[in-house]
């Protein structure tokens, strides 16, 4: 069981500051994490020296994403934080290893040649 104090009240909600939940860092540890990108956990153990480090917010993080990847919008929207503290969380796991983050899907350059024509004789078609 843990020893850190419930942050959230049913009734009243969240009970302290986001910035108390990512210990008053407003920039992560990790280079810029895209809002798009997916995070997956790796699956290994939480390191003993992480353990006094990695508060209960983290832990809900690892759990997250534990079953399938997310992306970090969505990871915020799930965990009820600001998009910044979900970076400060990630930042923090990633430097103990125990979450990947993929860049998100390169967007198609536009359309081909071949799907523009096929409009075009769609459209003729009507």
């Amino acid at each position: 069981m843990s020893r850190e104090p419930e942050w959230v009240d049913e009734e009243a909600g969240p009970v302290v500051r986001p910035y108390a939940v990512a210990r008053g860092r407003t920039r992560s540890s990790a280079p810029e994490i895209d809002l798009l990108a997916s995070v997956v956990a790796s699956g290994l153990p939480v390191p003993a020296k992480a353990e006094t480090e990695l508060g209960a917010q983290h832990r809900r993080l690892i759990a997250t994403v534990a079953a399938q990847a997310r992306p970090v919008v969505e990871l915020a929207a799930e965990l009820e934080l600001p998009v910044g503290v979900v970076r400060v969380l990630l930042g923090d796991l990633l430097h103990y290893g125990l979450v990947s983050v993929r860049p998100p899907l390169a967007k198609s350059t536009g359309a081909t040649e071949n799907l523009l024509r096929e409009v075009i004789n769609g459209l003729r078609a009507l």
